[in-house]
Formats: C-alpha cells, sequence, structure tokens
C-alpha cells in the first residue's frame, strides 16, 4: 500500500495527539530530578532556559546544536512546588513547559541560541503552539542573568519584522526548574519512530531546520 501524503497524516493525526500524551503504559512516571535554583555559569558552562510549545519538540531541536551539552525537559514559572505533568497540563500551575540547555559560550553563543528559538516555533500565537493549546504552551525566555535578559530583548526586537503579527513572548526572569518526569527526558530519541507525534510534528520540525530527524546519543 502506498504510504499517504505526511499532510494528509497530519491532518487525521493531530487532533488526536498532544505533547505528553504517551501511548506506553509502562513509561516511568518519577520525577527526573531535584528542582535546580542555581545553574551552571562560567566561562565554558552557561545555562539557558527557554518555553516554546512542546518540550519533546523543544528539546529535540536543542540536542542537535552544536556546542550544547545537555538538555533538560521540565516546568518553569509556576507558583506550585514540584508539579506533576498532570498538574501542569491543566493549565492552573502558571508553569511553561521548557528545556534548560547547558551550553559551551565559546562554542554557541546566547544570541545564536535565540536564532533557534524563533525558528523552531510561532512566537506570534499567545498560549498556543499548533494543536497544544494552553498556558504550559506560551512562548517565553527566562532569563539567568541581566545580559541574558537584554540579548533577549534585542533578539526580540530583531526578530519582530520575521513575523507578520506581534510577537508575544515573555521575557521574564528565572525562577525554580523543575525536572520533568523521566519519561520525558530525551523523549524523541528514544521515541522517533514509535510514537506518532513525533512523527507528525517534529519530524517537519527537525527537517525545517536542516537538522538530523536520526536519534542522537
Amino acid at each position: 500500500m502506498k504510504a499517504a501524503p505526511l499532510a494528509a497524516l497530519a491532518a487525521f493525526a493531530l487532533p488526536l495527539l498532544a505533547c505528553g500524551a504517551d501511548p506506553s503504559p509502562a513509561a516511568a512516571k518519577k520525577p527526573a530530578g531535584p528542582p535546580v535554583t542555581q545553574p551552571p555559569m562560567t566561562e565554558s558552562q552557561q545555562t539557558a532556559t527557554l518555553a516554546n510549545g512542546c518540550f519533546w519538540c523543544t528539546e529535540a531541536v536543542f540536542q542537535r546544536i552544536q556546542g550544547v551539552e545537555k538538555v533538560v525537559s521540565g516546568y518553569i514559572g509556576g507558583s506550585v512546588k514540584n508539579p506533576t505533568y498532570d498538574q501542569v497540563t491543566e493549565g492552573t500551575t502558571g508553569h511553561a513547559e521548557a528545556v534548560q540547555i547547558t551550553y559551551n559560550p565559546k562554542v554557541v553563543s546566547f544570541e545564536k541560541l535565540l536564532e533557534v528559538f524563533w525558528a523552531s516555533h510561532d512566537p506570534t500565537t499567545l498560549n498556543r503552539q499548533g494543536h497544544d493549546v494552553g498556558t504550559q504552551y506560551r512562548s517565553a525566555i527566562f532569563f539567568h542573568s541581566e545580559e541574558q535578559k537584554k540579548l533577549a530583548e534585542e533578539s526580540k526586537t530583531k526578530h519582530q519584522p520575521d513575523f507578520k503579527d506581534p510577537i508575544v513572548t515573555e521575557i521574564t526572569k528565572a525562577d525554580v526548574f523543575y525536572p520533568a518526569e523521566a519519561y520525558h527526558q530525551n523523549y524523541y530519541n528514544l521515541n522517533s519512530t514509535r510514537n506518532p507525534y513525533c512523527r507528525v510534528v517534529i519530524w517537519p520540525k527537525l527537517k525545517k531546520l536542516g537538522l538530523d530527524l536520526k536519534p542522537t546519543e
């Protein structure tokens, strides 16, 4: 049987899919680690915390950027301590799905990471990315220093002409970052052929950015 075009598959599958809807009943639901309040900030290792929709997508993108050493999916910007995915997905905790990126600034700059950030989502849709809807999917840059805040504001102004509608991305000071449950971590690399969300949503995003579809180490 001839395979259906990707667009046709997307039209059928997307309404049934949502970030975090893992079909495996055996998926581990334990937290990935303790809350992070003081990320690394040295000459060779710095941290960026970004939110632009489903963290499965964001994680997969930044794992493929040279100079990025580690990407952790999690929750930030809310009022509930130690939130679970089920709580966050209700949209009542105030948290955003985000990734905390550890990178080598000698290899990739914060400005370059922001270039990838703007290119990998639509920052003009308030509390929504595609079929993922809610404040937990908002576009946000959580800065860890005044320098990051300045660069984020400059980058936002620079990229506004790239979009027809106003950018609604919030730029706010990072607070406690809670790593998501273990089954969310490294999700695309472990499930790229198993979960339809990976094939229908993440594959096209990686292709658009010219990034490798193959799982990374």
